[in-house]
């Protein structure tokens, strides 16, 4: 199979979807491997070790997205759609929920998608989301930090504090991997952190690890968005950060406006889960370049790419977690590989002009297309 790997446009980022490794396995499995120039720039990975690995190195951007399989990090972007060529299959961060026009581009297109984000293992647990939620739940917390700043609009609360002035309150919303880890380094500084889910198993598994470390965390049950303890604990957070997602769905909108104008003016809210539409009625996606506002006097942090800010580390990431799917795909073909493997064939989002992945359909309100592979 031919695979295909273009430079990331999106606004700040900076990640590749293949490492020279990953070229150098694809290469000794019998499949060709073209690479954009400067793809892997930012990260250190020069057009040279791209080249020592067995890739063709392409200027033309049309050559490129003619490959039978592209293998991206972000979204399609609309410098990009034209680009789409009918029967290829493009396999990274989709992110069709939130996009009408992405999801139009790529069902106009006739292309096959395979989402990172929604690609399963055998436990059920999402192996290729879960290193980049690491990676953006230890960040939340320093982005908070930032936001927190008088120069982004912040009351300028230093998140450690300092002498006899306390750390800040931090109220993180979810308790997955990326609530999970926002705690995690939101304690690690001294911050008194409340940690809000509707999941008690994932809150007893936290409160277990962070006591093992030396962490106190104080854990709470969410029944909804109208949780009185929930709605008092908001109210006095100088950072919230929020981390919860439902795989292949749009994101709960737990954080109601009326919450946001709750907080003190100053104070910030981190929301990682933006890709999927954010959990705060508040919520607009930011950029890289820009990445804060201010609404209900809160300043919102809401960059979707929050991995790109330690691109390196999180391409290793990314790359190491992705590299046994992509041979699967390219050494089975694409509809064989899905048909084998169950968690594979949770990532099907789209296939050809339909849309085969069951959430999603809901979600935008489409029929759900039979699928190609059964």
């Amino acid at each position: 199979m031919r695979i295909g790997v273009p430079r990331e446009c999106k606004d700040g980022e900076r990640r590749v979807g293949l490492a020279p490794a990953g070229v150098r396995a694809l290469i000794a499995d019998g499949h060709s491997v073209a690479i954009a120039l400067g793809a892997g720039d930012a990260v250190s990975f020069t057009d040279a070790e791209y080249r020592n690995a067995g890739a063709e190195m392409i200027a033309s951007p049309e050559a490129l997205w003619s490959c039978d399989l592209i293998v991206k990090v972000k979204e399609l972007q609309p410098s990009e759609f034209a680009l789409l060529v009918s029967g290829t299959t493009v396999f990274g961060f989709a992110q069709l929920h939130r996009d009408r026009d992405l999801l139009a581009a790529v069902l106009g297109a006739g292309v096959r998608i395979i989402a990172y984000e929604t690609v399963r293992d055998d436990t059920g647990a999402l192996p290729l989301l879960a290193p980049m939620s690491r990676i953006a739940g230890r960040l939340a917390p320093f982005a908070g930090a930032q936001s927190l700043a008088t120069d982004r609009g912040g009351s300028g609360v230093l998140l450690t504090g300092v002498d006899d002035v306390a750390p800040a309150n931090v109220v993180v919303i979810g308790a997955g991997s990326v609530g999970s880890e926002a705690a995690r380094v939101a304690a690690q500084f001294g911050c008194r952190v409340r940690v809000f889910s509707r999941g008690q198993a994932r809150l007893t598994a936290l409160c277990r690890s962070l006591k093992e470390l030396g962490h106190d965390v104080e854990t709470f049950p969410l029944s909804g968005a109208d949780d009185a303890q929930f709605r008092a604990a908001v109210s006095d957070a100088d950072l919230v950060i929020g981390a919860v997602l439902e795989p292949g769905r749009l994101s709960p909108k737990l954080l109601q406006r009326s919450h946001v104008a709750s907080m003190r003016r100053g104070s910030a809210f981190v929301d990682v889960g933006i890709d999927q539409g954010g959990i705060a009625e508040t919520s607009r996606m930011t950029q890289l370049s820009a990445p804060t506002y201010v609404d209900e006097g809160v300043v919102h942090y809401a960059v979707p790419n929050m991995p790109a800010l330690v691109a390196r580390t999180a391409t290793l990431a990314l790359t190491q977690a992705t590299l046994p799917y992509i041979r699967a795909l390219a050494g089975r073909g694409i509809a064989q590989a899905l048909a084998a493997d169950q968690g594979l064939r949770a990532g099907a989002m789209v296939w050809q002009g339909g849309v085969v992945h069951a959430g999603l359909a809901a979600d935008v309100n489409v029929p759900l297309a039979s699928v190609a592979w059964a």
